[in-house]
Formats: C-alpha cells, sequence, structure tokens
C-alpha cells in the first residue's frame, strides 16, 4: 500500500475477536478495537488530526504556534502533525505521570511546559490548571497561538464519530455493549453515538479509575469534573478500576492476545468483564461488546516497573508506604479539626507537612505548614524517618485520604503522627486559619509579558 501523507494512516485499525476461552463469557462476544495500530500509536492520532486538518495549512503560513493541555497521547499525535507542517508545538501540562512520555516528546520536539504535578489525591483546591495557564499565556501574546482545546472541543467527538464508531459499526452487524475509558470522552462519546444510532437498546459504558488510584490515559471520578466535554447522563453506566485490575488485564491482552496494549486498554478490558459478567448469565441469546484499546504498551514501562516490579525481577518492598495493610490504614491515627488547632499551640509545635501540589500550597495553607508533595515524600521514605524524635508530626492532604497511608506508615516507625480527618479542603470549609505565598515569578511571567 503506497502512502504520500500520513494521515493516510489514521483510522481503519482492526477489530479484534478475544477467544471465549480467554474471557469466559457465554453468551457475550467481545472484540477489542486495536486503536494502539494508527500510525502514532493511540486512539488520540484521530482526534488530533481532526482538531488541526482544517486549520493547519492556515497556522503555518500566519506562523502560529500550536498549543495543548494534554498527559501525553494527544500531544504525541499533535506534535508529530504539527513537524510535518513546520508548526511549533507547545504543550501545558500537569498530568505527565510517566517518565517516558515526557521523553518521546522531548524526541519528537514538543515544548514541554509541566506545571507542579497532580497528587494520586486529587485537589480540589489546586489552581494549578493547565487550561487556565495556557488562557493566560495567550492573553500576553495575541495572536501568538492556536489553541485546539481538547477537552471542549466538539471536533473531538466529530474524529470518532465519522472513523472509530462507523469502523466498528461497518464490521459488526450489531453492538449490544461498547465500553471505553473516560479521558477526554471523545472516543466514547463520538462511536457511542453513532453505534447507538445503529442499536438503540446498546449499552454506553464508561470506565474510570478508582478514587486514589492513578491510570494513564483514565481519570477518576474526583477529576471528571475538569472535562468540558463528560456528559454523564449519555452513559448507561461507569464502572471503576483499580490499578492491579487494569495490570492483570493488560497482561491478558499482552500475554494471551499477543496485543501490546497499555494500561489503559488493560483498564478496559477488565471493566468490561466486571460488567459483561453480571449479565452474561441472563442473556437468552448472543451479543456483541466492544472496548477500545487506546495505545502501547511501550509508553508505561517505568510505570509498570513501579506498579508491578516483579514483572521486572526487582523485589517488592515490603516496608513502605505502598505495602501499608488495609488493616493498618482502619486505624490510622487521624485528628479532627479542632484536634489538630489544640496540637498547634503545643510546645514544640508539631510539624504539619502539606502534602498537596506546591501551587496549592503557595495559594493557600495552614499556617507554618512545610510542602512535601506525596510523591516526594514516599521517596524520601525509602531511605528512613525524615523526622526528628520528639516532634508531633500531622500530615495534610486534600481531603485526608492519602494522608491516612502516611500517618499509618510512620506511626509503625515510632514516630507520633497524625492526619487531618478531611484534610485541607475540610480545614479551609471550616473557616480556619490559613495563610499563602507571595506572587511568584510563574504568575508574574504568566499574566505579563515574556510568556
Amino acid at each position: 500500500m503506497l502512502v504520500r501523507h500520513v494521515s493516510e494512516l489514521i483510522g481503519n485499525t482492526p477489530l479484534f475477536e478475544i477467544s471465549p476461552e480467554i474471557h469466559g463469557l457465554k453468551n457475550i462476544n467481545l472484540y477489542a478495537k486495536l486503536e494502539l495500530l494508527n500510525p502514532f500509536g493511540s486512539v488520540k492520532d484521530k482526534s488530533a488530526w481532526q482538531v488541526l486538518k482544517d486549520d493547519i495549512e492556515q497556522v503555518a503560513k500566519e506562523g502560529k504556534t500550536v498549543i495543548e493541555s494534554s498527559s501525553g497521547n494527544m500531544a504525541k499525535a499533535m506534535q508529530l502533525i504539527c513537524s510535518i507542517y513546520n508548526v511549533p508545538f507547545k504543550i501545558v501540562t500537569n498530568r505527565i505521570k510517566v517518565r517516558e512520555v515526557k521523553q518521546i516528546l522531548q524526541l519528537l520536539g514538543a515544548e514541554v511546559d509541566e506545571l507542579p504535578g497532580l497528587s494520586e489525591c486529587p485537589d480540589p483546591t489546586d489552581p494549578n490548571d493547565p487550561v487556565t495557564f495556557i488562557e493566560q499565556i495567550m492573553s500576553a501574546s495575541p495572536g501568538k497561538y492556536f489553541h485546539t482545546s481538547q477537552y471542549t472541543n466538539e471536533k473531538n467527538i466529530k474524529a470518532h464519530y465519522e472513523s472509530t464508531g462507523r469502523e466498528i459499526a461497518e464490521d459488526l452487524n450489531r453492538v449490544d455493549f461498547f465500553i471505553g475509558g473516560l479521558g477526554t470522552t471523545g472516543s466514547t462519546r463520538g462511536a457511542g453515538s453513532i453505534l447507538k444510532e445503529k442499536n438503540p437498546q446498546m449499552k454506553n459504558v464508561g470506565v474510570i479509575a478508582s478514587k486514589g488510584h492513578l491510570l494513564p490515559g483514565i481519570r477518576n471520578v474526583d477529576e471528571m469534573y475538569e472535562v468540558g466535554l463528560f456528559r454523564k447522563d449519555f452513559y448507561d453506566d461507569i464502572v471503576e478500576v483499580n490499578i492491579d485490575e487494569s495490570m492483570d488485564a493488560m497482561l491478558t491482552l499482552i500475554r494471551k492476545c499477543g496485543i501490546l496494549a497499555g494500561p489503559t486498554g488493560g483498564g478496559s478490558l477488565a471493566a468490561a468483564l466486571k460488567y459483561l459478567q453480571k449479565i452474561d448469565s441472563t442473556l437468552t441469546s448472543k451479543q456483541n461488546a466492544v472496548f477500545i484499546v487506546c495505545d502501547r504498551v511501550e509508553w508505561y514501562l517505568s510505570y509498570l516497573q513501579k506498579c508491578r516490579p516483579e514483572i521486572f525481577g526487582l523485589s517488592v518492598k515490603q516496608d513502605s508506604v505502598k505495602a501499608v495493610p488495609a488493616q493498618d490504614l482502619e486505624t490510622a491515627p487521624e485528628v479532627t479539626l479542632e484536634q489538630a488547632e489544640t496540637w498547634l499551640t503545643q510546645n514544640p509545635r508539631p510539624f504539619i507537612v502539606d502534602m498537596r501540589g506546591s501551587l496549592a500550597f503557595k495559594a493557600s495553607r495552614i499556617p507554618g505548614s512545610i510542602n512535601i508533595p506525596a510523591d516526594n515524600l514516599e521517596d524520601i521514605s525509602d531511605m528512613g524517618v525524615p523526622f526528628a524524635n520528639g516532634h508531633k508530626v500531622l500530615f495534610v492532604c486534600p481531603t485526608g485520604d492519602q494522608s491516612k497511608r502516611y500517618a499509618a506508615y510512620f506511626a509503625k516507625q515510632g514516630v507520633e503522627c497524625a492526619s487531618l480527618k478531611g484534610g485541607f479542603v475540610a480545614w479551609r470549609d471550616a473557616n480556619k486559619n490559613t495563610e499563602r505565598s507571595a506572587i511568584t515569578r510563574r504568575s508574574k511571567v504568566l499574566t505579563g509579558s515574556g510568556a
């Protein structure tokens, strides 16, 4: 097949039938839509081409820079398209949690403006919003940027209505269940819409990560409010999956099907089985279910090594924050807002360790706090106990979930410590005393010249 433009390779991805011996369903045929076989390696190739194709030549003529917020796949695809047209591309993000994703973007030539990262414990108080920064950057340099706005751009949905969904409909006469991970929601809403037109009885099922779990490309329940395209009523059901379920299903796709799926594809398979197994025995005739395999495993090796070190022949560190058993979490020391205020009057004053992102910490915090984001505190804890003897320690995260794990862990190490019940959100909502930092250099740059 001779092609003269990479866009000719986007789409027409295969639909892979998974053997019943693997999925175990009796009355449902299960298919994987292999979006990882797009030329740039993900389902986002279709979205990127759709939001750029009508404007990219004009953007090039005007000498503008394309700007977008992305956790990786959209940025990779957009950078490659921009490179073809000699258009600069800038990504503003706080969601790159995997080393390889940033490295491949740098290899491709993207300008990565990486904001302080999100915690695995979502923070509704964090002003660290990439879209807000993009708006400020564009205001500071009018006419310089072209913002594709993937989280609100209806072309994102159109891409999958015209390609992903139409391709599935052409391969299968009838789809009864359509399952996909929720990121921007463009692929599930676009493909799900046309498939629903073909079969009004079809069930659209969205997949999200469990609270406190990080799955690249899939948001959790606390993060969906950030997505402008998300419509909860579009989905007949939304299924949560955790990291372990997703990893197991990913390994099934890789080792039993020969599909080099990433963790998002594993999450979609895990959710599909969790949802379909409850329905399977009630059916009296064969039905068809399709889930999306979004991208490839190679982007996520460092993430997988952290989640499943045993796969790579690494020993699992038993005495670590991540290894805190469930029973210890249930009995982790906690203090109420009033008890915390009493702590703060004691001498010596306890250490207040604020585990939120740095911008949220600078914007508002309990007076006298020090900022050690959760990821950094985890690394520090692997090297030993960082707190002096004789000092109480109060751990503060956004909502009190993540801090309980650290309180449980350090209490076992002999530290007199506790987690703030309800976290900083509870402290703020109770109108307790807070302080903030002076304006930062980044804030000045983004609201004035030099952005």
